[in-house]
């Protein structure tokens, strides 16, 4: 059964907030955030939207600097504020508790949330979305590393916004490229030429070392609060290494871990499997 799905605004601390909302028949069905990564947003999620939201209630909001969403003059580039955006859009729009979709930049947006409004979080559906320093590749401690005052450093975040770089994020790791449609990186990249994007994704490539040194935070987190937890993990992922993924096992045991023969999008070519996983996980868990 398809779903229906809305797409909506709701003004959020002066963000117009653009979101996609299934509506499924039953009124209490379980409630799924589905938080994107870069350099995406909510229609990344379109397809598993139609594949679960007759069932579940799955709300896919797009971040300040990203998909539709339109920011003010003057904001704020920063992981914190992306977290506020989202917090705020979490309390108009979703009533008691939900499951978070953690992916990619979705896991600092995420664990922000959840640590802020902790008796809300139902469970934790994490796809390639890091939370510990084993789990960062080579590549990925280099770009992190990189600071306003480190020579090249504008050049070598900007050369990340091309079409070249945004299909390679899409392609790279998996085992058959031919899955990989390519409205999705053709769209992420009508995103990132609009103006003043790129200017926006380059103050949070600077800001994201504060994600890395929040990261035991997070583990604390999850060691407290044990929340139910469902793993999909592309395993090529050139930024988030499969020991990222293992390594939820230390602070929430109890997790079902997947991996998969693929790279940073794994839902790309994957959902077939992922998405049954996910729909287990919401009937057991809420």
């Amino acid at each position: 059964m398809i779903a229906r799905v809305a797409h909506r605004r709701i003004a959020v601390d002066g963000v117009e907030v653009f979101y996609r909302e299934s509506l499924p028949d039953k009124h209490d069905a379980p409630t799924l955030l589905l938080l994107h990564g870069f350099p995406s947003a909510s229609h990344q999620f379109r397809r598993l939207i139609d594949a679960l939201g007759a069932r579940y209630r799955l709300v896919a909001p797009d971040y300040p600097g990203f998909g539709h969403t339109k920011a003010p003059d003057g904001f704020t580039y920063s992981f914190d504020r992306l977290a506020d955006i989202v917090e705020g859009f979490a309390d108009r729009v979703l009533p008691g508790r939900f499951a978070v979709y953690l992916f990619d930049f979705g896991a600092p947006v995420g664990f922000r949330l959840a640590l802020r409004r902790p008796e809300r979080i139902a469970g934790l559906v994490v796809q390639n979305g890091n939370a510990y320093t084993e789990g960062l590749s080579p590549a990925a401690r280099d770009f992190i590393a990189l600071t306003p005052d480190t020579p090249g450093a504008e050049r070598t975040i900007l050369d990340l916004f091309t079409l070249e770089a945004t299909r390679a994020q899409y392609e790279g790791g998996t085992a058959d490229p031919e899955l990989i449609a390519p409205e999705g990186w053709l769209l992420d990249q009508f995103f990132l030429d609009q103006p003043g994007r790129k200017q926006a994704q380059l103050a949070l490539a600077y800001d994201y070392h504060r994600n890395v040194a929040a990261y035991p935070d997070w583990q604390a987190w999850l060691r407290e609060h044990r929340p139910p937890t469902l793993i999909t993990w592309g395993v090529n992922d050139p930024f988030f290494t499969e020991a990222g993924a293992k390594a939820y096992l230390r602070d929430v045991p109890d997790s079902a871990l997947h991996l998969f023969d693929t790279g940073h999008f794994a839902l790309e070519d994957h959902l077939p499997r992922i998405a049954p996983l996910i729909a287990d996980f919401l009937d057991d868990n809420l």
